[in-house]
């Protein structure tokens, strides 16, 4: 099977942004102590059609979609203990990265959001912007926008944890390509490109406490 180099899997579908602008006005509410209002507009950017672009690509392997399986892996699949540690970058390196690439994904551009502000979110609002264990039953835009520091070459393939190899992705990007590289995937190493800007901030201006 022969594939032409892409920017990332599969883009997300169009109906992210306008998403994307609810969970922002939702937060304005919120912060102005419209709890009712905020409470709709997080149901309303919890749309299916996130959550169906969510499982095509972190569902089961598609060739068509995630490249076809190699005849050998280069560089090989590492065992546990020959990978390098630490697994995880530095929480410095964690905020060095950040400001590098700011809150869209690298590869495919989605809006992502930190978890720990999902969660913040999710304890005030559990019925209108759900987040538990149960991946069926969490917010979808959140599921998808999950941000992640995805390694460009593997750690299990022996990338290193560093602001160099790094870059933030959504969960769709980061999960749908698992431990391939780039070239079993198809992708351009998204360093290639320049940074998305624009005015999304990660939902950061949430205030916890009404």
């Amino acid at each position: 099977m022969t594939m032409a180099m892409r920017r990332c899997l599969l883009e997300p579908p169009p109906e992210v942004w306008p998403a994307a602008e609810r969970l922002l006005e939702a937060v304005r509410l919120h912060n102005a102590n419209d709890m009712s209002g905020a409470a709709e507009c997080f149901r309303e950017a919890d749309l299916p059609i996130i959550g169906v672009w969510f499982k095509k690509v972190v569902g089961p392997y598609d060739a068509s979609l995630h490249g076809p399986h190699p005849e050998a892996l280069d560089p090989p699949r590492l065992p546990m203990h020959e990978r390098r540690r630490p697994r995880m970058v530095s929480s410095a390196g964690r905020r060095d990265i950040l400001a590098r690439d700011g809150y869209h994904c690298r590869f495919c551009g989605m809006p992502v959001i930190p978890k720990d502000t999902i969660k913040a979110i999710a304890s005030v609002y559990p019925k209108d912007a759900p987040w538990t264990d149960n991946a069926a039953e969490q917010h979808r835009f959140f599921q998808a926008a999950n941000l992640q520091f995805d390694h460009i070459i593997p750690h299990a393939r022996g990338g290193e944890s560093s602001v160099g190899n790094m870059v933030v992705t959504c969960a769709v990007c980061n999960y749908g390509r698992m431990s391939n590289t780039l070239e079993e995937s198809f992708l351009i190493d998204p360093r290639a490109f320049p940074v998305q800007r624009s005015s999304w901030d990660g939902l950061q201006c949430f205030v916890p406490q009404p």
